[in-house]
């Protein structure tokens, strides 16, 4: 038993990675139907902090989805209609959980540095500079920050998490396709977890609410949104191998607002329902925990609905 306790010990260290980490990309919701919080990214573990020690992590996000042919949507300054979208984005982060404390909390660091490919394709584009109907790009998104406090009673684990959107990333004005947001925006999220190593259930859930900034070059204003995240998992064939369901909702509670904002308050929602695997190893003595969850959308208003992949990488980068 003691082995099995140590052996969690550091499985849950590397899950804890998940719950800092994941970050928006211009999936399509909201300002081109698209928040900076990334549906689907939290799942077991989500309200864990472990022991000190820096973390390195690697996520792979792929999103395929497309609107009804009678859905506009605002994009880029202009109004796309019957869009269809994939993302493929690779988000390297470094997470440090201190040493330090706050209010009894163990204090966490993040930084997320997104990169991939966005392409876009519409049956119609409106506006001032509406052209053509395919875009698609390259580049680098927005940095994002994370600060985590992290709390524990026997079994049950729950965090404050805050993250902060910097507007730093590669933004193309008037174009459909973009990865950064080229806005400020804000995240606060408390997220819960009870497992217990000696049964090896799982249960775990995420609720926070999303400020947005103003967009400059669109004068455009996403407005408040809130969402919910929940896993439950369970070991299998041993320690280190899990499987388990996930999901996730998600609705805009206020309009958005600013002169690009011509379909009115344009909120937004949508749900998915998924599964998990994750299988825990160790290479040349570092200890690698491997992780993939699909989700599919559905009940969706004024956003694009598809399927969100993540297949995710995560060890100890030092102690």
């Amino acid at each position: 038993m003691k082995q099995r306790v140590k052996q969690k010990s550091w499985l849950a260290a590397l899950a804890f990675s998940a719950a800092l980490s994941l970050t928006g990309t211009q999936a399509l919701a909201s300002e081109n139907g698209s928040s900076f919080y990334l549906l689907g990214s939290k799942g077991p573990m989500a309200g864990v902090v472990p022991a000190p020690g820096l973390y390195l992590q690697n996520d792979v996000y792929y999103y395929t989805a497309r609107a009804d042919a009678s859905q506009s949507l605002p994009t880029g300054g202009q109004v796309a209609v019957g869009l269809k979208a994939q993302a493929l984005i690779n988000l390297p982060t470094l997470v440090w959980s201190t040493p330090y404390k706050l209010l009894d909390g163990r204090l966490a660091l993040g930084l997320t540095l997104p990169y991939g490919h966005q392409y876009i394709d519409a049956d119609l584009v409106l506006g001032p500079y509406a052209g053509d109907t395919t875009s698609r790009v390259t580049t680098l998104g927005d940095p994002v920050v994370t600060g985590t406090l992290g709390w524990q009673n026997g079994s049950y684990h729950w965090s404050l998490v805050g993250m902060v959107n910097v507007p730093a990333g590669h933004y193309r004005g008037n174009s459909m396709s973009n990865i950064a947001f080229h806005r400020w925006g804000a995240d606060v999220s408390m997220a819960g977890t009870w497992y217990d190593p000696a049964v090896g259930w799982d249960i775990s859930g995420v609720v926070g609410v999303t400020f947005n900034g103003n967009n400059p070059k669109t004068n455009y204003r996403t407005g408040t949104e809130w969402h919910l995240e929940a896993a439950v998992s369970r070991d299998i064939a041993g320690p280190g191998t899990t499987l388990g369901a996930i999901g996730y909702y998600h609705q805009q509670i206020s309009d958005d607002s600013g002169d690009g904002a011509v379909l009115g308050g344009f909120r937004g929602r949508t749900a998915a329902l998924g599964l998990t695997a994750s299988h825990a190893f160790k290479w040349e003595n570092t200890p690698i925990q491997a992780r993939l969850k699909v989700l599919r959308e559905f009940n969706t208003r004024n956003r694009v609905e598809g399927t969100a992949v993540y297949l995710t990488l995560s060890l100890p980068f030092h102690d």
